[in-house]
């Protein structure tokens, strides 16, 4: 979206690279945005001309929250993660559904139901740290949380901890490294996201915006499975 009078870009938008890039592109193409360059050079991360920075998932809500991008899109696993950041949260996009899981390895004890019935305290891996720490408060369990940056399904074949929790689309790489899902914490998709002051400036450009997304927003495909 650009404007008319300058040909300038009327927003910037904070765009998330990884599982949800193709299908945020796929959007932006849908409601006007050129996104042929973003396409064209996987290494480039910021596109002056079309007004979109790429990133991480976990940094969009930062780049929003301080206005160096106006809206932005990312999963609703990383907002309720950080939870203090002051975004406005503006559509659900229904697409990049996924489950956030509480899983262990299978045939072994559900650590967590020995931890309660013991009074004891499990070992859980996880880059969700606060989602976590809630969850098992919220439950009445105790959790020593081992915060991972890199394959959390590698923390329990290993010994490091007793349990995982992560998010998950299919199931597939749990199975594969021999991990059972026990129980589900939340569920998450896309959402778009606007800096607040942006949000009264920009109202009507993010308006727009917004409702170009509704209009051309398909149904999310149902989440698949767990193990």
């Amino acid at each position: 979206m650009s404007d008319t009078t300058n040909n300038a870009p009327a927003l910037t938008i904070a765009v998330p690279r990884g599982a949800l890039l193709t299908e945020t592109l796929d959007l932006l193409d849908d409601v006007g945005v050129d996104t042929a360059e973003v396409r064209g050079n996987g290494r480039k991360l910021l596109f002056d001309n079309v007004g979109i920075i790429t990133m991480r998932p976990s940094d969009v809500p930062t780049y929003v929250e301080a206005g160096a991008a106006d809206v932005g899109i990312t999963g609703k696993d990383v907002l309720t993660e950080q939870d203090e950041r002051q975004v406005v949260e503006l559509l659900d996009l229904g697409y990049g559904p996924c489950r956030m899981i509480f899983a262990t390895v299978v045939g072994e004890p559900d650590p967590a139901a020995e931890a309660l019935r013991r009074l004891g305290v499990m070992r859980v891996a996880t880059k969700y740290s606060r989602i976590a720490a809630r969850y098992f408060e919220e439950t009445g369990r105790q959790a020593e949380i081992v915060e991972v940056k890199g394959s959390v399904e590698l923390a329990p074949l290993t010994g490091l901890v007793e349990a995982i929790v992560d998010v998950t689309a299919t199931g597939n790489t749990l199975r594969e490294n021999g991990l059972v899902i026990r129980e589900e914490i939340m569920t998450s998709t896309a959402r778009l996201i606007a800096n607040p002051v942006a949000h009264k400036l920009k109202s009507a450009a993010i308006d727009e915006l917004t409702r170009r997304m509704r209009a051309a927003n398909k149904p999310s495909a149902p989440i698949a499975g767990g193990a």
